[in-house]
C-alpha cells in the first residue's frame, strides 16, 4: 500500500504539533503504522550532540552516521537539504500506512496530492488557508470557521479526536481501495 501523507498546516503555536500527536496515538492504537517529519527551519540545528562519538564520526567527514541503541536507531546524514524533494523525504518513511507533516510549507503548497489539516486561530488564518492550501478536508484548532464552510468539516481535536482520526482513517481506506 502506498502510504498516505497528511500535512498538518497553520501558524506558529496553532496547535499543529498537538493535533499530529493526537492523531498518531488514536491511529496508532487502531493498527497503523505512522510516520512523522517535522521542519526544523533554524540553519544551526542539529540532533546530533556535540563531543558524543556520532558527532565525531561526522566531523571526521562520513556523511551518513547510524547510531543503534537499546530501543531505536537514528540515521543522521549530512547533506544540503534545501534542494531536497518531497518525494525524497517520503522515501525515508517506507513501511508506513501514513506520514503526517509538519512544516515543509514551499512543498505542501505546491502538491495538490497531500491532504490537509488546516489549524486555525482566526477567521484570517481560516481565508488563508483556503487560498493557498489545497485540498484541505479538515478544520481543528481555537477557531471554528463558520458555518458557510460545510464542504470542509471542523473537528475540535481536544474534544473530539476520535472523529478526527475517522476522517483520517476514510480517506486511507479511499486510497486502498483504489
Amino acid at each position: 500500500m502506498v502510504p498516505v501523507v497528511i500535512a498538518v498546516v497553520g501558524g506558529k503555536k496553532s496547535g499543529k504539533t498537538a493535533t499530529i500527536e493526537i492523531l498518531i496515538k488514536e491511529l496508532t492504537q487502531r493498527g497503523y503504522s505512522v510516520a512523522a517529519v517535522k521542519h526544523i527551519p533554524e540553519d544551526d540545528f542539529t540532533i546530533d550532540t556535540e563531543g558524543k562519538d556520532t558527532w565525531k564520526f561526522a566531523q571526521s567527514g562520513a556523511k551518513i552516521v547510524i547510531a543503534v541503541s537499546a530501543a531505536e536507531v537514528a540515521t543522521i546524514e549530512k547533506t544540503e537539504t534545501r534542494n531536497l524533494s518531497l518525494n525524497a523525504i517520503l522515501r525515508r518513511c517506507r513501511g508506513s500506512d501514513l506520514i503526517f507533516l509538519e512544516g515543509l510549507r514551499k512543498l505542501v503548497i505546491e502538491s495538490r496530492s497531500i491532504y490537509k489539516i488546516a489549524v486555525v486561530r482566526s477567521p484570517e488564518e481560516t481565508a488563508e488557508d483556503l487560498k493557498i492550501f489545497h485540498p484541505i478536508f479538515a478544520f481543528t484548532g481555537p477557531y471554528r470557521p463558520k458555518s458557510g464552510l460545510k464542504r470542509i468539516p471542523y473537528v475540535d481535536n481536544r474534544k473530539d479526536p476520535e472523529k478526527l482520526a475517522d476522517l483520517v482513517e476514510k480517506i486511507v481506506k479511499k486510497k486502498s481501495a483504489t
